[in-house]
């Protein structure tokens, strides 16, 4: 953060290899991550702001804190990832509890591809 800057610290710009692409974060750079991530959405759980992209102002006036330490120790690319995975998961459980609302019923089986020692 500048002397004069009201601007958020940012991490540090990625480490370039040898070949000349951006060295992934460590195990302790992503749970910092995670972690914030976490504080950010409690947040916004606590205030009942469930899309932070659509409701930015809202997000931004009730999390501010919480916000800037998220962007700050996430990725840009995460923090959008993050809040758009939000924002489907929602919409997916909304959608899970009108089927059964419904009277839907679980079907017996998987959907998707085996997982490990699966046999298709």
């Amino acid at each position: 953060m500048g002397l004069f800057s009201s601007s958020p610290a940012s991490p540090p710009p990625p480490k370039i290899s040898s070949d000349g692409a951006p060295i992934a974060p460590d195990r302790t750079q992503r749970a910092k991550c995670w972690e914030s991530r976490d504080a950010y959405f409690g947040c916004l759980d606590r205030n009942n702001i469930v899309d932070s992209i659509t409701e930015k102002d809202k997000a931004e006036k009730a999390c501010s804190v919480e916000g800037r330490g998220f962007e700050s120790n996430c990725a840009s690319s995460w923090v959008t990832y993050f809040k758009k995975r939000r924002v489907m998961e929602y919409q997916r459980n909304k959608t899970l509890e009108r089927l059964k609302a419904e009277g839907a019923q679980e079907m017996p089986g998987q959907i998707g591809p085996p997982g490990p020692g699966q046999r298709p």
